[in-house]
C-alpha cells in the first residue's frame, strides 16, 4: 500500500458532481419507494441491481475484477458503504430530503479531516475549524432539545460517518485496483447481507413497479462508479467540498416531486456547513498555490 497516488483535479470534481446527480436522483427515488415498502427491500434493491448490471457489464471479464490484493480494506469498505446507504435510506420516511441530505453533508468536512488523519494530507487549524463549524451547522439543523427535534435526524449523520469511511477507504485503495473491483465486492457484500433478511421483509412488487427498483440500482451504479473514480485520481480534500452541490439538487426534488419546503434553520445550518468546507477547500488551495 505504498507509493505515490497520482491526481488529476479537474476530472475528479466533473467525476464527483457527475456523482452527485447521480446520487440525489437516487435518493429521490428511494423516498418514493421506501414510502411503499419495507426499507429493507429497497436497500436490497440497490445493491441487487449493481451487482447485476456490473456482472453484466463486465460479461467473461467479471471473474477477473473479482481478485484484490486488499481484502481486509474491501471488507471494512464494503461496510462502510452498506452503513451510508442503509442509514440514509432509513431516514427518509421521517425527516425531509432536503434535511437528510444537509446533514449528511457534514460528510466532506469528515473526509478532510480523515484524510489528514490516516492518509497523511496536510491538517491544519483551518481544517480543525471547519470540522467545529460544520459541526455547530449540523445541531442547528437537528436542533437537540427542540420540539422539531427527532431521534431520526442522527440517522444522516451516521451516513455522513460511513460515507467518509467508505471514501477514505476509496481513496488508499482505487488507485491500486480497478473500480470495477471496488464495484463488484461491496455490491455482493450488500446483497448478501440484505437478502439474508428477506424473509422477514419482503412484499411482493407489482410488475408496474419494477422498472422504478431496477433503475434505482442503476443510479446507484453509475454514481458510485463515478465517485470511485473522483476520490480514485484526485486528493479526497480536493473533490469532497464539490459534494455540496447535492444539497441544492436534493433541495429540488424535495420541492418538486414531495412538496417539501426545507425551514429558515435547516437553510441556515446547511449553509454553515457549506461554508466551513468551501474555507477549508479555498485555503487549502491557495496554500498549495502559494
Amino acid at each position: 500500500m505504498t507509493g505515490p497516488i497520482h491526481t488529476d483535479a479537474r476530472k475528479g470534481i466533473m467525476l464527483m458532481l457527475l456523482a452527485v446527480v447521480l446520487f440525489t436522483a437516487m435518493d429521490a427515488l428511494a423516498k418514493g419507494l421506501v414510502a411503499r415498502y419495507p426499507t429493507p427491500q429497497v436497500i436490497w434493491a440497490r445493491f441487487a441491481g449493481q451487482f447485476l448490471l456490473v456482472a453484466f457489464i463486465l460479461n467473461r471479464r467479471f471473474p477477473g475484477f473479482v481478485r484484490t490484493r486488499f481484502p481486509v480494506q474491501h471488507l471494512f469498505r464494503s461496510l462502510a458503504q452498506l452503513g451510508a446507504t442503509g442509514f440514509f435510506f432509513l431516514s427518509l420516511n421521517h425527516i425531509g430530503l432536503a434535511e437528510a441530505t444537509a446533514l449528511t453533508d457534514i460528510n466532506p468536512v469528515l473526509i478532510t479531516l480523515g484524510a489528514a488523519l490516516f492518509l497523511g494530507e496536510p491538517l491544519g487549524p483551518r481544517r480543525i475549524a471547519g470540522v467545529i463549524f460544520a459541526m455547530v451547522g449540523a445541531m442547528i439543523v437537528i436542533r437537540p432539545g427542540a420540539a422539531v427535534f427527532t431521534p431520526a435526524a442522527l440517522l444522516p449523520l451516521c451516513c455522513a460517518v460511513s460515507y467518509a469511511a467508505a471514501a477514505l477507504l476509496t481513496r488508499k485503495v482505487g488507485a491500486q485496483e480497478s473500480a470495477w473491483t471496488s464495484m463488484i465486492l461491496a455490491s455482493a457484500f450488500g446483497t448478501v447481507v440484505m437478502t439474508a433478511g428477506v424473509p422477514f421483509y419482503w412484499q411482493p412488487i407489482p410488475m408496474a413497479d419494477w422498472p422504478w427498483f431496477i433503475l434505482l440500482g442503476a443510479l446507484g451504479t453509475a454514481a458510485q462508479l463515478a465517485l470511485i473514480r473522483a476520490f480514485s485520481v484526485a486528493e479526497a480534500g480536493t473533490v469532497a467540498p464539490f459534494g455540496y452541490a447535492g444539497l441544492i439538487l436534493a433541495t429540488f426534488w424535495g420541492i418538486v416531486l414531495y412538496g417539501e419546503y426545507p425551514d429558515v434553520w435547516t437553510l441556515v445550518g446547511a449553509s454553515i456547513i457549506i461554508g466551513a468546507g468551501l474555507y477549508i477547500w479555498h485555503r487549502e488551495t491557495q496554500a498549495k498555490r502559494g
